[in-house]
């Protein structure tokens, strides 16, 4: 059965599934195929018709063949079955990881004599309470097994079935694994440490009696303000789509905001393209530790199912989620991505002390959300539109450390200890954002802005005259920046055709408050392999071809040859032209041990404003909280007669 579908929709489990049993009766796949993915080919399918069959690839390997297919497809639509168009012959090293895989992987690990007598070494006997976790090699595969399509191992224990093994690690073990055969082609044994005896759990009462919370609910009476019709949301003067594909999970498309009369176009699409983690540490369980998550693992079947009452509050709408397994069946993500409204504290306010009057208003925001879990660390994705045209991006990082074990009484020199012979490596998260711009109008521009003294006493005669100067970034080979709040360094994304009342090009402003360098050696594997990270942003001339800011294929992939640093040598224009940008934002992690043995949220982002896109603020149309939401008002304190309000607005604080 075919339903409409626009060309930006999530493939459903029929047009996967449709296009899988295609390839299934392919002999060239062999009898124990491999899957890693499926998606739309966007830059095919934008504008076909509802209805229609949408164009989009997969990849299959063959692992007893050594061999690995990119295979084209048309789905089904209500005028022609599923069809196969072309296999392109892949790198059998390259394709990312499957969870299915993994598990695969971890069983043999567990099982092999090499690793079962390097663990009884340790006095562990009992292999199924064993964690093997499969890890990116990228960069670090032996000479005598460069060709083969590998993985290596973190070894973790548990002391009992529920007990949380990311808290003990087996120091010193990396079994190296050929992810085709999966067998353990060496093991490394770098010495006997005790296995940390402490307990890592994090469950209620584990650590006492629970604390006294009083009950905060959040209630709509009247409903959510916003609507949902297929995948097109729209919530007050925003509108846009939501996708999800295999590799960036939640894809927003076609924002717009209605402007009076006006629907004006922000975004042609957002998306958190790839996430590096590198550890910066050379302990031998940790040097290997250098992660493309979406790359060589994909955020899209790494996607938790949310709760109502614990991941979302309030009126919620839930989207599922379906992708590829590694074993080519469809798996659905029960309410994977989450839509609701948030209150945001006060919008605009300003007291006149002369007469007394208040205004105020409440903030609102849309937030659109979901989570990925990766091993050991959990991460939220939330995308925000508020009431005054902003997009904001936060990330929530939490979940569990990825440690090492250590000699008791030895201070780790390149991490923190957080228990017992447990130390958290010194590590690093950067997140590739992939924003395609479509300021008032496909074509824009991108302007630097920093801030200068000016220098000439004559127009600066009190010594606090500031210029804001903009420098428009002509092309790609320029387009590498480096932000430095230093000298208030930020970007325009201007229209190459529209200006605003004032003669300025609409713009919005986009601002990275999370940044970072990387600390490693020029030439290291970890710099070598992300060169992307060493700057803080990127714009590119849109390429369909040019989907993830690390290459198609980054997984064993040659290091730095491929992804963004290669497409700047084309030095397209970016002076009217369809632009993309990429963001890179990046926490650097230095453990504390409250982060043990599970991490407080931690948050950063970015933040895309309006400036110069209306003429003036566009919230002055948010009106004012009812009467049964506002707080009785008092007297201030400054004016005699001046009145203040604190109000609830749009979310309710319930006492008990």
């Amino acid at each position: 059965m075919t339903t409409t579908r626009r060309w930006s929709d999530p493939l459903d489990p029929e047009e996967i599934g449709g296009v899988v049993a295609l390839v299934r009766r392919d002999e060239r796949i062999g009898a124990r195929p491999r899957f890693w993915g499926m998606a739309v080919e966007e830059g095919l399918a934008r504008g076909l018709a509802p209805g229609q069959g949408r164009p989009a690839r997969l990849v299959v390997m063959n692992p007893d063949a050594h061999e690995a297919w990119e295979v084209t497809a048309w789905t089904a639509g209500s005028d022609r079955p599923a069809s196969l168009v072309a296999w392109r012959p892949v790198d059998a090293k390259r394709p990312g990881v499957s969870s299915e895989e993994a598990r695969l992987v971890a069983r043999a690990a567990r099982e092999h004599p090499l690793l079962k007598e390097a663990l009884a070494r340790r006095g562990i006997h009992d292999t199924s309470l064993v964690w093997v976790d499969p890890e990116s090699i990228t960069g670090f595969e032996p000479e005598d097994l460069k060709d083969r399509r590998l993985s290596w191992g973190t070894v973790w224990h548990r002391e009992s079935e529920d007990d949380n093994g990311y808290a003990r690690p087996v120091a010193g073990l990396v079994p190296i694994v050929d992810l085709e055969t999966l067998d353990v082609v060496r093991v490394e044994d770098h010495g006997v440490l005790p296995v940390p005896g402490e307990t890592g759990a994090y469950r209620s009462g584990t650590w006492g009696a629970d604390r006294e919370v009083a009950p905060l609910e959040i209630t709509q009476p009247a409903g959510p303000g916003f609507t949902v019709e297929g995948h097109e949301v729209t919530w007050q003067n925003w509108s846009f789509r939501v996708g999800f594909t295999h590799r960036e999970g939640l894809v927003l498309h076609e924002l717009t905001y209605r402007d009076g009369d006006a629907v004006r176009p922000v975004l042609r699409r957002a998306a958190v393209n790839e996430m590096y983690v590198p550890y910066l540490d050379s302990d031998p369980t940790a040097y290997r530790k250098n992660f493309f998550d979406w790359g060589e693992y994909g955020a899209g079947p790494l996607t938790a199912s949310l709760e109502l009452g614990c991941d979302c509050l309030g009126e919620i709408h839930y989207f599922d989620a379906h992708v590829l397994d590694g074993l080519g069946e469809v798996k659905t993500i029960s309410n994977g991505v989450c839509l609701h409204e948030e209150d945001f504290s006060v919008l605009w306010k300003h007291v006149n002390t002369r007469t007394g009057e208040a205004d105020v208003r409440r903030s609102r925001r849309l937030v659109i959300s979901f989570f990925a879990t990766v091993a050991n660390y959990d991460y939220g994705f939330y995308w925000s539109l508020y009431q005054d045209g902003s997009i904001e991006l936060e990330v929530k990082l939490t979940g569990i450390l990825s440690v090492s074990g250590v000699a008791e009484g030895a201070p780790p020199p390149f991490g923190r200890l957080v228990g017992p012979g447990v130390q958290a490596p010194t590590h690093q998260h950067y997140f590739a954002i992939r924003l395609d711009t479509a300021v008032d109008g496909p074509l824009n521009r991108l302007v630097e802005v920093h801030a200068e003294t000016e220098e000439d006493e004559a127009l600066n005669p009190y010594g606090n005259a500031c210029r804001m100067v903009p420098t428009v970034i002509p092309s790609e080979r320029a387009a590498a920046r480096v932000n430095d709040p230093s000298r208030a360094v930020h970007w325009r994304v201007e229209s190459a055709e529209r200006v605003n009342r004032f003669g300025d090009p609409t713009a919005f402003r986009l601002a990275l408050p999370n940044t970072t360098r990387l600390f490693a050696r020029p030439g290291s594997v970890v710099e070598r392999k992300a060169p992307f990270v060493a700057k803080h942003l990127w714009a590119t001339a849109y390429d369909p071809a040019e989907r993830f800011i690390a290459g198609e294929y980054p997984n064993q992939a040659p290091l730095g040859e491929e992804g963004i640093a290669a497409w700047q040598r084309a030095d397209r224009p970016l002076d009217g032209a369809q632009l993309v940008l990429w963001p890179v934002i990046a926490s650097h992690h230095y453990a504390r041990p409250e982060d043990w043995p599970i991490m407080p949220v931690q948050r950063i982002g970015l933040r895309l404003e309006p400036d110069g896109f209306f003429d003036r603020n566009p919230s002055l149309d948010v009106p004012p909280s009812p009467p049964s939401e506002r707080c009785h008002a008092a007297p201030g304190p400054a004016t005699e007669g001046a009145t203040s309000c604190s109000c609830h607005g749009n979310t309710r604080v319930t006492p008990p």
